[in-house]
């Protein structure tokens, strides 16, 4: 349960995320990680170094506003930092030992979904817009025809 629970809840978070319609999706999840780079900010044991990552975070969480890939960069920034706290700080969650260490499990679930766009896992993936003239034959443009 140890391993597993964490992966669940990080599918989960991806469930219930996805139910969001773009472009609220990405900002509540840009919203999410900058929630969670101030999460150790008062207690995590590493002093001055717990508000420096709660700068990057917050930068990263920015830039997140408007990039799917900032916002995955975010969880795992988030994910490396809950590797410190589980080896050398104090855990997440203040009566649960191990809530880093979950916490590090479940974050790279969420930034693999974020990596590849944040989309609802239930659709078929669709054409993108982002390149328009994709798939399209060089050689066929509008108005013209090509004589074989």
């Amino acid at each position: 349960m140890r391993y597993t629970a964490p992966l669940l809840i990080g599918l989960l978070y991806v469930t219930l995320m996805s139910l969001l319609p773009e472009p609220h999706r990405r900002r509540v999840n840009a919203i999410m990680v900058a929630g969670a780079g101030a999460a150790y900010l008062s207690g995590g044991g590493l002093g001055g170094w717990e508000f420096a990552f709660t700068a990057v975070a917050t930068w990263v969480a920015y830039k997140g506003l408007d990039s799917w890939t900032f916002i995955g960069v975010g969880w795992l920034l988030h994910t490396a930092w809950d590797v410190v706290h589980h080896l050398k700080g104090h855990p997440i969650v203040p009566f649960a030992h191990d809530s880093s260490f979950g916490c590090a499990l479940c974050d790279p679930v969420i930034a693999v979904w974020c990596l590849a766009g944040g989309r609802r896992p239930w659709e078929r993936r669709r054409g993108t817009d982002e390149f328009p003239g994709a798939g399209r034959s060089p050689l066929r443009t509008a108005g013209t025809t090509v004589k074989e």
